[in-house]
């Protein structure tokens, strides 16, 4: 079965050295050979070995339809989509503009899903006592990420071409502006999960290719793009989340199935906001559970 994952921001294609052998051959992994995947692995226009790019309007729509037409030039009739951070949305745009070709769509965040406002009374008193417990979390997380945390995607949004003359000019900015989301947004308790090298090599794919400000442009893309705003359009695809407890937002499955066909939700004890990196057979055993009901489609 065909697969293209999709990373984020501050991430790259690197973010999955630790999934693609078992998802690729998973009888050497100690799995079931019925298993497997065809990987394809691309880089957001504007990251790593994508970019720089030189031109605007590079924002998660049309990626999404820059990916299609990838996996159409492969080869690739149907196909599954999975992605992470800005992957979860091209991911998920993936399959709401290419029902015909898109199998199923596994997230590790669902974009929009959790408490963006004060949940009312009345809001809680339809949920059960579990859904109802998850989204004050869902609104408290969000409220401390609007404190704390946002700044990186505030100046990204607003003025990424200042940011990267800084970052652009500086290892050891570049290194830092990153390096702190691995720190905060892991699931890190005592000490780092993420291996330095690892995480280096990660940092390195956007030093070497000085893509610092064509990378960052995204945020400024989407928000000056028309959609901005508005609610999120209705997928019809089949729709997997594999939440882990330390991801930047709570997700809430009764706001995700608003606008998303939720088929498959798994919540995890461990993990963050890099799954793939953090959580690495977790997150394999998910996208292999979820992609098995649709085996009998056939090879792409």
């Amino acid at each position: 079965m065909p697969l293209v994952i999709t990373h984020g921001w501050p991430g790259s294609f690197a973010e999955f050295t630790e999934i693609a052998g078992p998802l690729v051959d998973p009888r050497a992994h100690g799995g079931d050979p019925a298993d497997a995947f065809h990987l394809v692995l691309p880089s957001i226009p504007g990251f790593g070995f994508s970019g720089p790019t030189r031109e605007t309007g590079w924002e998660y729509r049309r990626t999404a339809a820059a990916f299609a037409e990838l996996m159409r030039r492969l080869g690739y009739r149907r196909y599954g989509a999975q992605g992470g951070d800005w992957g979860s949305a091209v991911s998920r745009e993936l399959g709401r503009i290419r029902p015909g070709e898109v199998i199923g769509v596994h997230l590790n965040l669902i974009p929009g899903s959790a408490a963006a406002a004060e949940p009312s009374p009345q809001e809680l008193a339809a949920l059960d006592p579990r859904e109802r417990e998850r989204t004050l979390a869902s609104w408290e997380r969000t409220r401390e990420w609007t404190r704390e945390r946002q700044g990186y995607a505030d100046i990204q949004s607003t003025r990424p071409q200042t940011l990267a003359y800084a970052l652009t000019d500086s290892p050891v900015g570049q290194l830092a502006w990153i390096a702190e989301k691995f720190r905060e947004w892991t699931d890190s308790g005592d000490g780092d999960v993420i291996d330095r090298d690892h995480l280096l090599t990660n940092v390195m794919l956007y030093w070497l290719t000085g893509t610092a400000g064509s990378s960052a442009r995204i945020y400024y893309e989407r928000a000056h793009a028309d959609y901005w705003g508005a609610p999120p359009e209705p997928s019809a695809a089949p729709t997997a989340l594999a939440a882990f407890p330390q991801e930047n937002f709570i997700p809430l499955r009764h706001i995700a199935e608003r606008t998303n066909t939720i088929v498959r939700w798994t919540e995890f004890e461990r993990g963050g906001h890099f799954a793939a990196m953090e959580q690495p057979a977790a997150l394999v055993g998910d996208i292999r559970g979820f992609f098995r009901g649709f085996r009998a489609d056939g090879p792409g």
